[in-house]
């Protein structure tokens, strides 16, 4: 008596069989699905990298100096190096300042002093953009924001740059 209650029949072998099998192979299309969605969010980011500028602090002045370096990025699996810039120079107070060169309005490259028009301001060629020596946008050009500022740190004399804030965010 106990056989025919546990016996399956050749259906229900063949629906559990293929539930199963089709259970595996849905799961075999979705992990990868799922790990690509959820990979990103565990991986540990280096966030607060600062990169040495070779730019010794004693030299800097209150002009505005172009200072070319070169941050490490990794593309999934394709690593390089990406040339960046920032005007650095220090205000009255002494503070080291280190400016994006990015324009705020279309994403040109500012330039100090380039204007004959506007000395002594940051001068897109693009639109004809003006930011003063502080980075803040003049009134009444294209600009509509503050140029970034980058994060900064001095080593052995030796200034760091880290990335570029909008002005709220430094």
């Amino acid at each position: 008596m106990s056989e025919k209650k546990h016996r399956v029949s050749r259906r229900q072998f063949l629906n559990y069989t293929l539930t199963g099998v089709g259970g595996f192979m849905a799961a075999g299309m979705l992990m990868p699905l799922v790990r690509f969605a959820v990979d990103p969010v565990l991986q540990t980011t280096a966030g607060g990298e600062f990169v040495n500028t070779k730019v010794k602090v004693d030299e800097l002045t209150s002009e505005p100096l172009r200072v070319d370096f070169t941050v490490k990025q990794k593309d999934a699996w394709y690593e390089s190096e990406e040339p960046k810039s920032a005007w650095v120079y220090k205000n009255d107070n002494g503070d080291i300042v280190a400016l994006s060169p990015i324009c705020k309005h279309l994403g040109c490259t500012v330039n100090w002093n380039a204007d004959s028009a506007n000395p002594n301001k940051f001068f897109c060629p693009c639109h004809n953009g003006l930011y003063e020596k502080d980075g803040t946008n003049v009134p009444g050009t294209p600009p509509p924001a503050p140029l970034d500022v980058y994060d900064l740190q001095v080593k052995d004399g030796f200034l760091y740059l880290g990335k570029a804030k909008p002005r709220g965010e430094a």
